[in-house]
């Protein structure tokens, strides 16, 4: 015998989906055929549920007239993978060394497996529709131009500044937006999704951090949000609670003062840099968190900190 329908739990579900619905309206026609640029963490990342459900709510939003671009990171993948061929790696705030070998490798793992797999994982969510992901790095069509990133540190005992090679590490000096514009304004329904690797003047190939190479192209879009997914729920003040909204000079003021640390530095000022490139607003929220994105975009309350 079929299990008897509950009706009354039906209708309250259906009631509350509908009532969702409608309290996101006001927020979709603000963001209708703008442009948003989500970076996407290797630690946001998790397991493929949490990339298939993070691939759905981009779907969606390109099915209710939103243009989304998709800048991924891939630091946990790219660690596992030189692990597994036994390169060592070392780091500089926050920067990977990057010699000839972990650059092949790194190359090797963003551009490929976690390029691939996110774009597909799009593509799939988006089947019914036709929604599609394009997977694209800097290098395609030179679509971010390096130069190579220089870092200096104080040496512990002379306390005298001194030159740090990074190798293959580069920082954007220029992003062409054109191939992303084409795709955006295409009669089909496609989402870039970019992998942080660019190239010099010279021609050879750079790892990018892909906080900085996201803001740089959200910058470049002149994007109406640029959403930085990470594992941490967003900033917060000196008492750990978490700042809901800020300023560009409240970001600076947290850098200052040493509240903003670690990791956070660096985000906070990618958040900046777009900001003063032309991105209406940034966001700083927990990409790991079910729906996260959607509740940032359409509801009142949001889900991160909001640099305005």
């Amino acid at each position: 015998m079929p299990k008897p329908i509950d009706r009354a739990a039906a209708f309250e579900n259906g009631f509350a989906t509908a009532k969702t619905l409608a309290e996101a309206l006001p927020y979709i026609q603000i963001y209708d055929r703008e442009t948003i640029v989500v970076k996407y963490g290797g630690n946001a990342m998790g397991d493929t549920e949490t990339g298939a459900r993070f691939a759905a709510d981009v779907v969606l939003l390109k099915l209710v007239g939103i243009h989304p671009v998709v800048v991924h990171g891939g630091g946990p993948q790219i660690s596992r993978m030189l692990d597994r061929a036994g390169v060592a790696s070392a780091f500089v705030d926050g920067l990977r060394v990057t010699d000839a070998a972990t650059m092949e490798i790194a190359e090797m793992v963003l551009s490929g497996s976690v390029n691939k797999e996110l774009s597909h994982l799009i593509t799939v969510a988006g089947a019914e529709a036709e929604v599609r992901g394009v997977g694209l790095s800097g290098k395609d069509a030179r679509l971010i131009t390096v130069e190579k990133a220089r870092r200096t540190r104080k040496d512990p005992d002379s306390r005298i500044e001194q030159v740090v090679d990074l190798g293959f590490v580069g920082e954007p000096r220029s992003v062409d937006p054109t191939l992303i514009k084409a795709l955006i304004a295409a009669e089909d329904d496609y989402i870039p999704v970019i992998a942080p690797i660019g190239v010099a003047e010279d021609g050879a190939t750079y790892n990018i951090n892909a906080d900085t190479a996201a803001g740089a192209i959200a910058g470049a879009l002149a994007a109406k949000r640029f959403l930085l997914l990470t594992d941490v729920d967003g900033v917060l003040d000196e008492k750990k609670t978490l700042i809901r909204e800020m300023t560009r000079d409240d970001a600076r003021s947290l850098i200052a003062s040493g509240v903003a640390s670690g990791g956070m530095i660096p985000k906070l000022e990618t958040c900046i840099a777009a900001l003063d490139a032309g991105v209406e607003s940034a966001v700083i929220l927990n990409g790991t968190q079910p729906h996260a994105l959607l509740m940032e975009l359409f509801t009142e309350h949001g889900a991160g900190t909001l640099i305005r």
